[in-house]
């Protein structure tokens, strides 16, 4: 929550819907490239969720659950699904292998009896037996119908379905009955690996069968169901979703009787916490320190408190507040007993909110996600991948990791691959295809793509400044003497009065050209302090020396020391120099989202404009609205670099690909990116992807994907940072909720551990 980044409903359609490294990338032996020999990595963070057996569970009882809004939709696999769709549905639909701990799907034992492929030539072949007792919520048992209806609408085949992704549904040749409806035969024109990830969520047939049921029927309401829970209501005006027990319901009971979604922006979260408007809401960082605060106040015990008002009055300042408002000065007395007054008040007030917040408790872990640097690879400096690989061997990551994860007690490891995080089986740390940090290897790679100190320098004799002042101080002399004195000038001649003659005259020329230099440097500095929410790290200020030297107005010298006309000056040890060629200063525009809830992009951002600035590259800081950050900038590729996030999946074959794979032109000229949107690709690591998602072996397919993990880093179009924190308020006696990390919720097994707990309606506002 406290990150923007692609948008949570992206998860899904990543299987949906298409510069670059310049030729084949020469790499060394690629960091996993062969199969592990070690055992699997552990989680980084465990879920952190209260666990408790069922029978400590209260039966009865309403939750209210925070999220950002009431969906668009309820149809997961439309465009505008997000995780709001995700998490409602997730109680009210059949999900056929929802993810473990690991991040690993298990088979759901609820809809399904058993699941596998009973067949791999000449066709892969997988037969799914359904549970006996599942059935919609109108009585109606889940069958063969449901399957082969969801096929038809998500296959791609009919353009009529309004679909946000079709991967593997356009694989499967057809879907057959076995010997009755609960077993359900599906055929596959190609292999696919991730068959696993097909039909969850499933819809019944009443919303895939036609595309106007499809499109619009299931966006506002569900009138079929096959969960835990069934849809009660959804009012956008209230900003509720209301789920009920599903009395059609075949497995574990339901613990509590209502399930409210509640639509709370990030920034109020504290505020409804304090309320007691809901029990349960993903947090930031700053409302988790408010919580942690709360745990520790002391109020009505005679002493000051802890923190908050008043905690800072020490018992001096109370006796004198006390003596002057039982003074004789009766103007001073009122005064005090006013102030005195408005501070118990405030206490009183904050008092109260503390011993609100006292009632719930942070559960804290990694979300299944990491944040990036994107490098736009498109055009400019960053489609050399040599500038890339500069700026990525730049970065310390750990560093960067630290200001995020550290304040919240989280460990800080950097993600060593794209496609998979610490704990799942197709993990493998495959940074080191790109290598280590390293500043001398990084200046290396920039020099070697013709970015140095001396290419940022801007000569005056290319300049049209630079050749009227060189003119002016010949004075288009052609006799002997001015030549001579020219001569002098530049250090070649040696007679004293040639020196006297051509000082004098070369002194005024540089002052006219340098003014004029400086002048249009500053009508390009007041530009760009007038572009709302843009500065620039690392830029020559008004009044600098030579452009790119890095030299400012008091290091220039005394007057009249200037170097004849198209010298660069020397710049000084303390002052860094820029980069450059041709003349023209590296400088990468870097977008940051400017929402109060994005603090810490920003913070890493800045780390990381330091960390440029150290080696010379400058940086120009652009901030944005959140709302448009993601969709504006990078799907449109209006940026250099920018942060962002990329949820982690189980199916990262499937999911992958269309994050990483090669742009292609479109016929109108631009390009098409799909989800890659640093524009960075290749054709070999688009053969990996291919082959993965064909090997029905699971080890081979982890060992291709890792090799094109591989190949993503040595690219360098996309750096992970860090794994997100998932920080969740939760009242204290909920239990089996809270910080999920990889794993799906079990809905019927949540609620309060005592009967008329807080969050039941007898004391909660609802």
């Amino acid at each position: 929550m406290a990150h923007v980044g692609v948008p949570r409903g992206t998860a899904r359609k990543r299987r949906s819907v298409a510069l670059l490294a310049t030729g084949v990338l020469t790499l060394p032996v690629l960091a996993g490239c062969t199969s592990d020999s070690e055992g699997p990595t552990p989680v980084a963070v465990p879920q952190d969720i209260a666990p408790a057996s069922r029978d400590r569970v209260a039966d009865g009882s309403t939750l209210t659950w925070a999220i950002d809004a009431v969906p668009a939709t309820l149809n997961a696999y439309q465009a505008d699904a997000d995780s709001a769709t995700t998490r409602i549905t997730g109680a009210l639909l059949p999900s056929l292998f929802p993810l473990d701990a690991r991040g690993e799907p298990k088979l759901n034992p609820d809809y399904l009896e058993s699941a596998k492929v009973i067949e791999q030539e000449p066709k892969q072949v997988v037969l799914y037996k359904l549970n006996q007792q599942a059935v919609w919520s109108d009585g109606r048992e889940i069958g063969a119908p449901d399957f082969v209806a969801q096929w038809r609408a998500l296959s791609g085949k009919d353009s009529a379905f309004w679909t946000a992704r079709n991967a593997g549904y356009e694989r499967i040749e057809k879907i057959e009955r076995g010997k009755d409806d609960l077993q359900v035969r599906v055929t596959f024109s190609k292999p696919y690996a991730d068959w696993r990830s097909l039909f969850s969520p499933l819809y019944p047939k009443e919303v895939t069968g036609s595309p106007g049921t499809f499109n619009d029927g299931a966006r506002a309401t569900l009138k079929n169901t096959a969960g835990p829970f069934r849809l009660r209501s959804v009012n956008k005006d209230k900003g509720t979703v209301v789920l009920d027990r599903n009395p059609r319901w075949w497995g574990n009971e339901a613990k509590l009787e209502s399930l409210v979604f509640r639509a709370v922006e990030p920034k109020d979260r504290t505020d409804a916490l304090t309320a007691g408007t809901v029990d349960v809401a993903d947090i930031d960082a700053t409302t988790a320190n408010g919580i942690a605060l709360a745990a520790r106040y002391r109020g009505g015990n005679g002493g000051p408190p802890a923190h908050g008002p008043g905690a800072d009055i020490t018992p001096a300042a109370a006796l004198r507040s006390w003596a002057l408002a039982h003074g004789s000065d009766e103007e001073a007395a009122e005064a005090a007993q006013l102030a005195r007054e408005k501070n118990r008040e405030a206490v009183a007030v904050y008092a109260a909110e503390q011993k609100s917040l006292q009632g719930f408790v942070v559960r804290k872990s990694l979300e299944p996600a990491y944040t990036q640097l994107a490098m736009n690879g498109e055009s400019g400096a960053l489609s050399d991948d040599r500038v890339r690989r500069a700026i990525a061997r730049t970065l310390d990551r750990q560093e960067l990791a630290d200001a995020v994860l550290k304040p919240l007690g989280l460990p800080a490891k950097p993600p060593g691959s794209h496609l998979a995080l610490a704990g799942q089986p197709a993990y493998k740390d495959g940074s080191g295809a790109l290598g280590d940090q390293d500043t001398k290897e990084a200046q290396a790679l920039l020099a070697d793509a013709g970015w140095t100190v001396g290419g940022a320098v801007r000569r005056t004799e290319d300049t049209k400044a630079g050749s009227e002042a060189e003119k002016k101080a010949s004075g288009e002399a052609t006799d002997k003497a001015s030549a001579k004195a020219t001569d002098k000038a530049s250090g070649k001649a040696t007679d004293k009065a040639s020196e006297k003659a051509s000082a004098k005259a070369t002194d005024k020329a540089s002052e006219k050209a340098a003014e004029k230099e400086e002048k249009g440097e500053e009508e390009e500095d007041d530009k760009a302090s007038r572009e709302e929410g843009t500065y620039i790290v690392g830029d020559d200020k008004p009044g600098d020396g030579p452009a790119g030297t890095g030299v400012t107005a008091q290091d220039k010298g005394p007057a009249g020391a200037y170097a004849p006309a198209g010298t660069p000056a020397p710049a000084p040890a303390s002052v860094k120099a820029r980069i450059g060629k041709g003349g023209k200063p590296l400088t990468l525009r870097f977008v940051l989202p400017s929402g109060p809830g994005s603090q810490p992009l920003r913070t890493v951002g800045q780390k990381i404009v330091e960390m440029l600035d150290a080696i010379g590259i400058s940086t120009q800081i652009t901030k944005v609205d959140d709302e448009s950050y993601f969709k504006d900038h990078i799907a449109s590729g209006d940026y250099d670099m920018a942060l962002y996030s990329w949820p982690a999946t189980a199916y990262p074959a499937t999911d992958g690909r269309p994050i990483f794979s090669k742009p292609e032109p479109a016929t109108d000229g631009s390009l098409l990116v799909e989800q890659n949107y640093t524009r960075v690709g290749s054709d070999h690591i688009d053969q990996l992807f291919d082959r993965a998602v064909s090997e029905l072996d699971a080890n081979a397919s982890r060992d291709l994907l890792k090799q094109a993990d591989a190949r993503i880093w040595a690219a360098a179009g996309s750096i992970p940072l860090y794994q997100r924190p998932q920080l969740v308020a939760v009242d204290k006696k909920l239990a089996n909720i809270g910080a999920f990390g990889f794993a799906a919720p079990r809905y019927e097994d949540i609620g309060f551990t005592g009967r008329q707990a807080a969050g039941s309606p007898a004391n909660r506002k609802k």
